[in-house]
């Protein structure tokens, strides 16, 4: 009877003895996890209201960080649709200026100096495709929809202008080419516009002229990125910021929003508008300046003429120079509000750290002696644990 309650009232203890170490080393874990996370509580039966109101401020806050990510990326893009819409505008006025500067008949007598002037045009054509086919990071800032595709290409005597886009839903891409093929004064006469499909295996479709290439033109232009970022309403898209530019609305000047607009109440007034705006696009009115000169150094332009087309692109410039810079404040616009809205939105995600921290977060002073209080629990659990294990296979026997 006596080995019998020896053995027992050891196993007993060693059970009891054994609950009672796993505690301490549970409320150890559990005030460790508390320093580290910072939450008072970690799990709902420990207050739950606390806790469902640390969810829903949990829930604001990575809505918050969404966003912010978000905004950055788009602030970059905008930032490089800014830069390069400003580039083609002052790019222009530099072009203006070589306008008046070859129209004088004391600089257009010498068929060098009209040559050098009729590359320089040519130089700043390719510079501007150049700025239209900006990247940031592996994204074409004016390619619209598409992201993958190099948009633009120009002819080595910019009177061709070739737009390579892929369309969403399209497993090819669409090439859409217009070239100037006179220099009247007239974009009926001097432009014509052709359309091709590439499929993924690399079949082309029969090619679509005039008008019908033209729609697909614009089709392109009213594409749109809208994205919700906290500003506007996410239910009605068009209160949403449209971070969509693409190149050809930077040359006619024409935004997507004014182009749905306009083509949904009159579509001949809106096709007629987009062909007279690519006329007149900073692009080809140095095309039509080049031209220009290479017609008056070969003989098929007189002085006369020269000068009164140099006179209507001039005048033109103006009107251009001032509607790409109608697209470059509005880019400059869409800028500022994103800039406001990060910073909104990071000062918002510091008042809900604080509202987090006064509802939900541990108090770093008291958890820290909480551990320190079952640390040294733990440590003589262990130290009399080692006591009670000393004892052997005799005391059970004797």
């Amino acid at each position: 009877m006596r080995v019998t309650n020896t053995r027992v009232t050891n196993t007993a203890m060693n059970r009891n003895f054994g609950r009672s170490v796993n505690d301490v080393h549970s409320k150890l874990n559990k005030a460790m996890n508390k320093i580290s996370s910072g939450r008072a509580y970690e799990a709902a039966a420990e207050n739950p209201l606390a806790y469902y109101e640390g969810n829903k401020l949990d829930n604001k806050y990575l809505e918050l960080q969404s966003q912010l990510g978000v905004l950055g990326d788009l602030k970059h893009r905008l930032e490089e649709q800014e830069k390069g819409a400003y580039s083609i505008q002052t790019k222009l006025a530099e072009a203006q200026n070589k306008m008046i500067y070859i129209r004088s008949s004391s600089n257009n007598e010498g068929e060098q100096t009209v040559e050098t002037v009729r590359q320089d045009f040519l130089q700043k054509g390719q510079f501007m495709v150049n700025c239209l086919n900006g990247q940031y990071e592996d994204y074409y800032v004016f390619g619209g929809n598409d992201a993958s595709n190099i948009p633009f290409s120009l002819s080595s005597d910019a009177k061709e202008l070739t737009f390579n886009h892929k369309f969403p839903g399209d497993d090819g891409v669409t090439t859409m080419t217009i070239k100037l093929t006179g220099n009247t004064g007239d974009p009926e006469k001097d432009l014509t516009f052709e359309s091709t499909y590439t499929d993924a295996n690399g079949n082309t479709s029969a090619p679509k002229t005039g008008d019908a290439a033209v729609a697909d033109i614009m089709k392109a232009m009213k594409e749109q990125g809208r994205v919700d970022v906290g500003y506007g309403n996410i239910a009605k898209r068009d209160t949403l910021i449209d971070t969509f530019t693409g190149g050809l609305n930077v040359l006619t000047g024409i935004t997507s929003d004014a182009l749905k607009e306009k083509d949904s109440s009159d579509p001949a007034g809106a096709l007629k508008e987009v062909k007279e705006k690519l006329y007149n696009s900073p692009l080809f009115l140095v095309a039509r300046a080049a031209d220009a000169c290479e017609g008056l150094n070969d003989g098929s332009l007189s002085t006369g003429d020269f000068d009164e087309k140099m006179g209507v692109l001039i005048d033109q410039t103006t009107t251009t120079h001032s509607w790409v810079g109608t697209i470059y404040s509005d880019l400059g616009n869409k800028w500022a509000t994103m800039e406001n809205l990060e910073t909104k939105h990071k000062k918002t995600s510091q008042n809900l750290q604080e509202e987090y921290k006064d509802k939900l977060g541990a108090d770093p002073y008291e958890a820290i002696t909480e551990m320190f209080s079952y640390q040294y629990s733990y440590s003589a659990a262990l130290q009399i644990g080692s006591r009670l294990m000393q004892s052997s296979l005799f005391d059970f026997i004797r």
